[in-house]
């Protein structure tokens, strides 16, 4: 990974087309026709991913170790809602986002995930062992 002082602050961006089965009631995690909380925790993670893009080495990832998540509104199928992500804090191998989902104008979710950075083909060989 390149050094924290030109990570930190990377901006990254993700939109999603809602669909039905994005939905709680098709997930089976309520009888709402909303957007399921783990669809905006995805596509923040997805933001997460493109802010890293220009800053990791051949062969490194990151992976989801903790996130906070807080809804503030809904949306519904058929609407286009777009999240972006912020490197705020670089410990070690350890980045720390902060994350928002809109509609239009309107925020609908917020977040700080957390993501380590990895070697790909040992953190693999280790999760097989």
């Amino acid at each position: 990974m390149r050094p924290a002082d030109e990570v930190l602050g990377a901006v990254g961006f993700s939109v999603l087309a809602v669909r039905p089965g994005d939905t709680c009631v098709t997930m089976g995690v309520s009888d709402l026709p909303v957007v399921a909380p783990s669809i905006y925790l995805s596509l923040m993670e997805s933001a997460c991913v493109a802010a890293l893009s220009e800053y990791l080495d051949a062969g490194e990832t990151t992976f989801l170790t903790h996130s906070s998540l807080e809804i503030v509104g809904s949306a519904t199928s058929g609407v286009e809602i777009r999240a972006n992500a912020r490197v705020i804090n670089i410990e070690g191998r350890e980045l720390t986002f902060e994350c928002e989902v809109y509609e239009n104008e309107r925020q609908i979710a917020a977040a700080l995930i957390k993501r380590s950075a990895v070697e790909r083909v040992s953190f693999l060989a280790r999760t097989a062992a």
